[in-house]
């Protein structure tokens, strides 16, 4: 098990190094990112749906829940708004023939 500041001090490392990475992204790469942190979210799903089901309390179903609930919808957000993203790069034309979204 990860003790309280070993934790703490992976967790500010893993905000550090994602700050830096995202940072120097060019605006033209946003787009395949947000599609490839949708994957995450996946992930954090699954495991948030793993830590419920080895919930022992009723507090630790409770917060696995609340876990699983934002986790999914997190996940849907991310696509919601990648699709948005998407439709940005079609022509007007085209949008126009789709019912003018």
């Amino acid at each position: 098990m990860i003790e309280g500041f070993t934790a703490l001090y992976i967790f500010m490392l893993a905000a550090f190094t994602g700050y830096e990475v995202i940072s120097r992204v060019p605006v033209i790469l946003h787009t395949p990112l947000m599609s490839g942190s949708n994957f995450v979210h996946g992930i954090v799903l699954v495991g948030a749906m793993v830590a419920m089901g080895h919930a022992a309390t009723d507090m630790e179903r409770f917060i696995g829940f609340l876990g699983v609930m934002l986790a999914a919808g997190n996940a849907v957000g991310g696509y919601v708004v990648t699709e948005r993203m998407l439709e940005m790069f079609k022509p007007s034309r085209e949008r126009k023939q789709e019912g003018g979204r």
